[in-house]
């Protein structure tokens, strides 16, 4: 019978264990958060290379949202983009969106750039300003290629 305790007592703690790894997960990806606490806006990027949805939104650096929907628009070939934003971050009506490296090695993130309107995007509302991400490799190759390539002696 102390067999059994034993292994009961490992299979609680085993169950309690994975429960916090849950818990963790859902806290770290913003999954946890309650629903309403958020509004959604749309953007259409001409490349959106990098993102997919789950994506940080950041606003000066700081985490206000994620995104929630991607798909190509086949009228334009644009990537058709849903972000979430939390409640209590006005985003004026001239804002832009752009897609921005967290460095050479980073992922990317879409970076929420406010703008100066006193008017501001009601919830489902398009931002019609937007930057596409940059390709590493193609501007390495302009890198490359502007070199004095003429220059013989």
């Amino acid at each position: 019978m102390a067999e059994n305790k034993s292994e009961i007592i490992a299979g609680a703690v085993v169950v309690a264990v994975a429960a916090g790894f849950i818990v963790y997960a859902g806290k770290l990806t913003g999954a946890s958060a309650a629903a309403g606490s958020s509004y959604e806006l749309s953007a259409s990027f001409r490349s959106a290379d990098g993102i997919t949805v789950g994506t940080d939104v950041r606003l000066a650096g700081v985490k206000v949202g994620r995104v929630t929907s991607m798909a190509l628009d086949p009228a334009t070939y644009r990537a058709g983009t849903t972000i979430s934003v939390a409640e209590g971050i006005a985003v004026p009506d001239d804002s832009a969106l752009a897609i921005s490296s967290e460095g050479l090695l980073g992922g990317n993130y879409v970076e929420l750039l406010p703008g100066g309107s006193p008017f501001f995007l009601e919830p489902g509302d398009q931002i019609e300003f937007t930057q596409g991400s940059v390709s590493l490799v193609s501007l390495l190759m302009k890198f490359v290629g502007s070199g004095d390539a003429g220059a013989t002696e």
